[in-house]
């Protein structure tokens, strides 16, 4: 459901319940790219068994977000920064999924007196300019590569832009049949807000975060599918080396979809510590 307050005026903020944190824990959910914000049913799901509520915000552009032109990493994050202090959550559970990760990151160093924690799922890790072996790996880095020269660029990669089928293995497709289904569905329905929020999203991953992975002092899981052709496993191995409590958790026969599914296991092995 959408929080519609007066004090969330300029933000498209989705819960699991009426009112998230008032008797349990908060789960931030940092979207993909192209996505609505909404809460998935997985996520819910997962986040319940687990003692957490969840709330979403919709990024700049998504969703029926205003867009934030020439944003960072670090503009969008603190966007959601602002909602942890709106709503006052604590001890929250910051979680991003493929382009999500980067801003569940950005949340947990701009605000380490709310995140008790991290989860990445097929995060993307920091650009590093001039250095090919960070598109190593993806299935199609066009986008990605025409994001580096700005917004213009991205934007006209659009018109040629087709999805490569082997980005995804046969179990991320198994995934979106079953599991992930909702995943799929919001994707479809992101649609009708254009693609400035993937535009956006993609030159903000390929400049400056705005941030170290070295601010980060909290807890971090770093999940990664060893077959994964849209995030290769080098950018997890990156995020790792970068943050002091760090852990990587590999899923050998999982891609970029099928690593949701172990949402779950990172939740309980953060937990423990």
């Amino acid at each position: 459901m959408r929080l519609i307050r007066p004090e969330l005026t300029d933000h498209v903020v989705h819960a699991s319940v009426e009112r998230p944190g008032a008797e349990r824990p908060v789960l931030l959910w940092h979207h993909g790219s192209p996505q609505t914000g909404a809460v998935l049913s997985p996520v819910a799901a997962m986040a319940d068994a687990a003692g957490l509520d969840v709330v979403s915000i919709a990024r700049p552009a998504y969703g029926g977000a205003p867009r934030l032109p020439e944003r960072s990493v670090r503009d969008a994050a603190a966007r959601a920064a602002e909602v942890l202090d709106i709503l006052d959550l604590r001890n929250v559970v910051s979680v991003g999924a493929s382009g999500g990760g980067p801003h569940a990151l950005g949340v947990a160093a701009l605000s380490p007196e709310r995140v008790a924690g991290v989860i990445t799922l097929a995060s993307i890790a920091p650009f590093r300019p001039g250095d090919a072996s960070w598109f190593a790996g993806m299935a199609d880095p066009s986008g990605l590569r025409s994001a580096t020269a700005g917004i213009a660029s991205r934007t006209a990669h659009l018109e040629v832009e087709e999805f490569d089928p082997t980005s995804f293995v046969d179990a991320d497709y198994r995934a979106l049949e079953e599991t992930w289904a909702s995943l799929g569905e919001d994707v479809a329905a992101s649609a009708q807000w254009g693609s400035d929020g993937l535009v956006d999203d993609d030159v903000a991953f390929t400049r400056p975060w705005g941030f170290a992975l070295a601010d980060i002092v909290a807890p971090v899981m770093v999940v990664q599918g060893e077959l994964d052709r849209v995030v290769p496993p080098s950018h997890a191995a990156a995020i790792v080396d970068g943050i002091a409590r760090a852990t990587l958790l590999r899923i050998p026969d999982a891609g970029h979809i099928a690593v949701l599914d172990h949402l779950s296991t990172a939740l309980a092995a953060l937990r423990r510590g």
